[in-house]
């Protein structure tokens, strides 16, 4: 499904999901005196129960419709896994899914290579390496590398851990496990 589309079905159950119309939320952001995007993704998650990609998405509209050009942060994750990473899409999508089930205080921040996963401090990112991996950087400072579980070394400076991952059914148990436990650590 390409990113318009993608953003016309969230909009389109937004109303299902939250019990309003977009147009409704869309004035909540506009009336809430908040400027900057994550403040808002906060408010829309804190106070309204929002997942991060249904504030995300209205968010960006507002901003768009209030300032004529916004940065999409679904752009960013639609160029991660376009052309030959399209495949790995479904891995990055099942690990947004299990992490989005911790609580609240998450921030997904995409960057231009990866996603930085976020509870107060960066416990977690997910980046697709290859046209067959994506990688997911842990922080797990302390614990000893284990099976999957292996050091980060040169993959990236700001995780101690890394996955590697090649479907979405090696987002497993243990994968959550270790997401947790980063995600407690961090907050």
């Amino acid at each position: 499904m390409d990113t318009d589309a993608y953003l016309a079905t969230m909009e389109a159950n937004i109303a299902e999901k939250t019990g309003r119309p977009v147009d409704y939320w869309l004035d909540v952001v506009r009336k809430s005196g908040l400027e900057k995007h994550g403040q808002l993704v906060k408010m829309l998650k804190d106070d309204h129960g929002f997942t991060h990609g249904y504030a995300n998405m209205v968010v960006h509209r507002a901003l768009k419709s209030r300032a004529g050009e916004a940065s999409d942060d679904t752009d960013l994750v639609a160029a991660q896994y376009a052309g030959p990473k399209a495949g790995l899409k479904p891995i990055y999508d099942r690990v947004i899914g299990i992490v989005e089930g911790f609580g609240a205080g998450l921030d997904i921040a995409p960057k231009k290579a990866y996603v930085s996963l976020r509870h107060k401090t960066q416990f977690a990112l997910v980046q697709p390496s290859t046209k067959t991996r994506v990688d997911l950087g842990i922080n797990l400072k302390g614990r000893e590398p284990e099976g999957r579980l292996e050091a980060s070394g040169s993959f990236n400076a700001m995780v101690s851990h890394r996955v590697r991952l090649e479907k979405p059914a090696d987002v497993d148990a243990e994968v959550k496990r270790w997401l947790k436990d980063a995600f407690d650590a961090a907050g």
